[in-house]
């Protein structure tokens, strides 16, 4: 994954606000890296723009070879069906849905006839086994998270992007997550980038890239 002179301005009334500004970046295949920052730095505007769910003012963003933003948000998203997998703050898991059907829907989506035994054996996996057909709600913050991990990994994606994965968990239940996250990683070899406040879990990286006013402070590059 590439990103090269990437940024992001949005009107601030009668001025323009630089979120990101002249973004270079590579992350190589297999990679593990941080990106830290103070609130506000631009590090979720950063991973939206390089999954391709925000569009830049600037800059490209290459992903196995394909320039994303050469794609209309068709082709975009069926990018990030086949290559990305995501894990976020908030879960976002739909509450309608069992925890083994929030695992399946992206296999179903890609049209594998093997979701349901796919997504039973990663819920395995993540220690869920007994949670199949529990909802979202009757689950904990924790256990909703290993059901997020679940549906990013299902689908054996070549990146990861996590945003702030154990922001609302407790610091126990947030370490155990964590190690399951790279564990899952590792076992697969995936490639992760991480966005993270943590210092002590961006040291779990492999690398770290620090932004700061919508810049790249230190760690650009490969």
């Amino acid at each position: 994954m590439r990103a090269t002179g990437l940024s992001k301005v949005v009107p601030s009334g009668a001025a323009v606000l630089a979120i990101l500004q002249d973004i270079d970046l590579e992350v190589m295949p297999g990679e593990a890296v941080a990106v830290v920052g103070a609130s506000g730095s631009g590090k979720s505007t950063l991973l939206g723009l390089l999954a391709g769910l925000d569009t830049p003012s600037s800059g490209a963003v290459e992903l196995a070879g394909t320039a994303l933003f050469a794609l209309d948000e068709d082709g975009r998203a069926a990018l990030r069906a086949r290559l990305l997998g995501f894990v976020f703050q908030s879960f976002h898991l739909l509450p309608a849905l069992t925890a083994l059907e929030n695992v399946m829907l992206p296999l179903e989506l890609a049209e594998r006839a093997d979701a349901r035994a796919a997504a039973t054996a990663m819920l395995e996996r993540v220690g869920l086994a007994d949670r199949l057909a529990h909802y979202p709600k009757t689950l904990s913050g924790g256990e909703q998270q290993r059901v997020a991990l679940a549906r990013a990994f299902v689908v054996q994606p070549q990146l990861l992007l996590a945003d702030e994965p154990t922001g609302n968990l407790d610091a126990a239940t947030g370490a155990g997550i964590i190690d399951l996250l790279f564990a899952l990683n590792a076992e697969r070899g995936t490639t992760l980038l991480l966005v993270t406040h943590d210092e002590m879990l961006a040291r779990r990286c492999g690398r770290s890239i620090r932004l700061a006013g919508g810049r790249i402070v230190n760690g650009a590059g490969a």
